[in-house]
């Protein structure tokens, strides 16, 4: 059995400590309603939040408490968005990429070097390293993750409330069995991705 691999700040490392690091990491490709949100995250390596992990190994208040946390402590946070109108004229990963580039561009610190989680990443104007699996792997990107996740959740919470029957506050715009049959029941929202197979 392999051993478990807790985010850390190993691949930070190899690099000089003088440089700005961001880690960056997207969330909700796969949902069928709502924008897709990427975060950029600038940690103070002096002063990082205990039980960083990848936010999808997370509970959903140890998720808002680390979220906290790393807002308080980070030198620099930022969040993008690629609505659903953009997901639906130039694809999710377009989209996801805008996000990113957004994200990064809406920093106030201007990093050297962006971790970007997965193995694509959107043009920067700093160096980039794409991290497979980088929320379980670099203490930055999984950070980036956390915020990501929250600040989205909480977005779908929010717009939840003007349509209740399909119950985004629990399944955030994915595409549970209840979410599917809501559909089916009372057609979409403006919120729901028309380029997504809604119907199942």
């Amino acid at each position: 059995m392999k051993n478990k691999i807790l985010p850390n700040l190993d691949i930070e490392n190899t690099f000089y400590k003088t440089e700005i690091i961001c880690g960056i990491d997207e969330v909700g490709r796969g949902a069928l309603a709502g924008p897709v949100i990427a975060a950029a995250v600038v940690l103070d390596f002096n002063n990082i939040p205990k039980g960083i992990n990848d936010s999808k190994k997370l509970s959903k208040s140890k998720r808002n408490l680390l979220s906290d946390q790393i807002k308080n402590t980070a030198k620099d946070i930022s969040i993008g968005e690629a609505s659903e109108k953009e997901i639906d004229n130039i694809n999710i990963l377009q989209a996801s990429l805008i996000a990113m580039s957004r994200a990064f561009n809406n920093l106030i610190i201007s990093p050297k070097v962006a971790l970007v989680d997965g193995n694509i990443s959107p043009q920067l104007p700093c160096k980039i390293t794409n991290v497979l699996q980088g929320d379980t792997k670099s203490i930055s990107i999984a950070a980036a993750s956390i915020i990501a996740k929250v600040y989205r959740d909480e977005l779908l919470t929010s717009v939840g409330k003007n349509f209740p029957k399909y119950n985004f506050k629990n399944n955030s715009g994915y595409g549970t069995k209840e979410h599917y049959a809501a559909i089916n029941s009372y057609g979409i929202t403006v919120h729901h991705r028309k380029s997504f197979k809604l119907i199942k």
